[in-house]
């Protein structure tokens, strides 16, 4: 038992003396190099890894690639969004569907949906003069519920 702890304290000894030099080795070649020792360091420093960031590596696209290419489509919900949101980008309304989807349950994720496409009709109505009344809310409530059913559609391709 004595002889095992002793052998488990060496290994992690060892262990760790071998990280203290490789980070030595990496700040040498840091100094000595500069930015060119990325090259040593990493496979792909020069390749396409920042225009793929966010995508999985099985080839699936980024929630936001994915929403993005859902509202450029003619669908009838993506239409109506892309209406309802027109003050904002695709990217803008992925990462503000991103955060309501985050939600652990399905009703407050839908309604947290319906706020999102409510508050942006809103301003519009307060910009034009009208009243916000004329919104209904179970459109609203519909088109969400739609538009959370067409999101996870997407994401099953």
């Amino acid at each position: 038992m004595v002889q095992e702890k002793q052998s488990d304290r060496q290994q992690r000894l060892d262990n760790f003396l071998q990280a203290v030099e490789a980070a030595q080795k990496l700040q040498d070649d840091i100094i000595k190099y500069g930015l060119k020792a990325a090259h040593l360091y990493c496979d792909d420093v020069d390749g396409d890894w920042l225009e793929t960031w966010g995508e999985e590596e099985n080839g699936q696209k980024s929630f936001v690639e994915l929403v993005t290419n859902f509202l450029q489509n003619d669908d009838w919900v993506a239409v109506r969004v892309r209406k309802l949101l027109k003050n904002k980008t695709f990217q803008e309304i992925a990462v503000e569907l991103e955060k309501c989807l985050s939600l652990s349950e399905e009703e407050d994720k839908i309604f947290a949906v319906k706020n999102l496409l409510a508050a942006n009709v809103a301003v519009t109505e307060i910009n034009r003069g009208t009243s916000s009344d004329e919104i209904d809310e179970i459109d609203l409530l519909d088109l969400a519920e739609e538009l959370l059913y067409k999101i996870e559609f997407f994401k099953s391709f």
